[in-house]
């Protein structure tokens, strides 16, 4: 699913209505859920807190045997400079911390977000977000080799570069996705 792209608005009580009927189909037939969660840039729609609880205490309570991945920690990438995303990230972050029951099946995916240019403050962001989330919950991943994306080896570098321990960097490399399993 990508949410920008359709206008999806978590704000919206019809989108999650209808956002609801898919997701209790998915876990009705036991479908993963990879979701480009981060609104619209080009309509500014909003996107925060709010929408990070919407999804959460709505869509997330149907998903009860099944894998939700987030793409991007909820950005849109490639980079971490997003504050909405961001926001959203630590809302996740926070609820996973709490170990609320929306966030049992939740994971999230790294892809593109780790840049060489990222700067030290958005990469400590990063960093804190994902031990919250915990490692297990992170996928790593690259994106398509295009002019405008970072090469596998160039991304692969990037994420290296945070300041993750080398058993956290590990852990997430070797991370599968359950539903690949």
């Amino acid at each position: 699913m990508h949410f920008g792209n359709s206008d999806v608005q978590l704000e919206n009580p019809a989108h999650i209505a209808r956002l609801k009927e898919v997701f209790r189909a998915a876990n009705r037939h036991r479908m993963a859920i990879a979701i480009h969660m981060r609104a619209s840039i080009s309509l500014e729609r909003p996107y925060g807190e709010a929408q990070a609880r919407a999804f959460l205490d709505h869509l997330m309570l149907e998903a009860t045997d099944i894998v939700v991945q987030v793409a991007h920690l909820a950005g849109a990438g490639p980079g971490y400079e997003d504050p909405p995303a961001n926001e959203v990230m630590r809302t996740f972050a926070d609820a996973a911390a709490r170990k609320e029951p929306s966030t049992r099946n939740l994971y999230f995916d790294v892809a593109s977000i780790a840049t060489p240019d990222i700067t030290p403050e958005h990469a400590r962001e990063m960093v804190e977000r994902i031990r919250k989330v915990g490692v297990d919950k992170i996928f790593y991943g690259s994106r398509a080799a295009t002019p405008t994306n970072l090469k596998p080896r160039e991304a692969w570098a990037a994420f290296r570069a945070l300041p993750l321990t080398e058993a956290e960097i590990n852990r997430i490399a070797d991370n599968v996705a359950p539903y690949l399993r």
